[in-house]
């Protein structure tokens, strides 16, 4: 018995010194995109060397599996679709989502050039009220979908939503041409785009959704089936 107790431990140590070695990040990993498989299609992104803290961790949790698994638990169309609760992974359908996470945080990373166009990923975050710096969510993300905007509905923003910050008008020109949600522009985090993808996040965005206290959760699981990294084409 007591063979059989060290031999289980040594299987153990073995198991969590690969799962420490898997999650280091290397100079290579930086140079990939991330390939997610959901149950509808795949997406392949491409993260940005300018948010080195969001870069790093979601490569990290890429690299252990963490979002293997989870569902897209928050879709909203014509906004965005999220993802990266680890409680989203065996739960029954009807249950509220979007509590779940690692444990910590990731300290803001805004950014001038990052903007809430169609494709980007950005991490979800707390409210102001008890998030003042506005930390990200360690895990939860979610892809901008959005829409078109003319320049009056971008000027109202500017008034009613950014507090008088003007959007600049390469930002405003990508907004009216391409869309996406520029109210959350310096206030959330984008650290990466969609490359490859763009119709499946539509389908993912267009899935009927509950409107009971699971709001906004698909009626039907829409699954991020594995997350990996894949060779970076030029």
């Amino acid at each position: 018995m007591r063979k059989f107790l060290l031999g289980l431990l040594f299987l153990s140590a073995i198991s969590n010194a690969k799962a420490q070695k898997d999650s280091t990040i290397k100079k290579k990993d930086r140079k990939k995109d991330v390939l997610i498989q959901t149950s509808i299609g795949d997406m392949i992104i491409r993260l940005s060397d300018s948010t080195p803290l969001h870069r790093d961790n979601f490569l990290k949790l890429v690299k252990v599996g963490f979002y293997d698994s989870v569902l897209f638990h928050r879709v909203i169309n014509h906004f965005m679709i999220q993802a990266g609760d680890p409680e989203s992974k065996h739960v029954a359908k009807g249950i509220p989502l979007g509590n779940g996470g690692p444990g910590y945080t990731v300290p803001a990373e805004f950014r001038p050039t990052l903007f809430h166009k169609k494709g980007v990923i950005a991490a979800a975050r707390m409210g102001d009220n008890v998030n003042p710096q506005k930390a990200s969510s360690g895990s939860q993300f979610y892809i901008v979908q959005g829409k078109l905007f003319t320049d009056a509905e971008l000027d109202a923003t500017e008034t009613s939503r950014l507090g008088g910050r003007k959007i600049p008008d390469e930002h405003r020109e990508v907004y009216k041409t391409i869309g996406g949600t520029p109210h959350l522009d310096q206030n959330y985090t984008v650290f990466g785009e969609v490359l490859k993808g763009l119709e499946v996040l539509d389908k993912i965005a267009a899935v009927e959704t509950s409107k009971a206290s699971d709001r906004d959760r698909p009626l039907e699981d829409v699954r991020i089936l594995k997350v990996k990294l894949i060779k970076r084409k030029k």
